[in-house]
This record gives C-alpha cells, structure tokens and sequence, in this order.
C-alpha cells in the first residue's frame, strides 16, 4: 500500500503545536485594508488556533 500524502496547502498554511494543537493565520488582511480600523487590522496580525469542529479535518490532511 502506498505511504499517506499530506495535504500540500494545509502543510504550508497549519503549524502543530507541542500539545498537539493547530496553529493558523487569520484571513482578510492581505488587501482592501483601508476600510478596516487599525485595532481590526492589528487583530489580525496574531495567529490563531483552530476551532475544535474542524480539528479532525485539518490532522486528516496533515496526516498526523
């Protein structure tokens, strides 16, 4: 049987953590930036985790 392939856009857009969270970026803030307010923008500057529904889908495509 051939080996698992990961998921070559998820590799590149989640990050595990040690205690086997998933780390992610926020969307919205590579253009249109001049409607949102500077605390928004800010605000998505941080990463963020991913939520618990979707957990189970993102390790299938990260192969964990």
């Amino acid at each position: 049987m051939p080996k698992m392939k990961t998921n070559s856009s998820a590799k590149k857009r989640f990050k595990v953590t040690a205690t086997g969270k998933v780390k992610r970026k926020h969307a919205f803030k590579r253009h249109i930036l001049t409607k949102k307010s500077t605390k928004a923008k800010r605000a998505l500057t941080h990463s963020g985790l991913v939520h618990d529904a979707d957990m189970n889908n993102v390790k299938a495509m990260l192969v964990m």
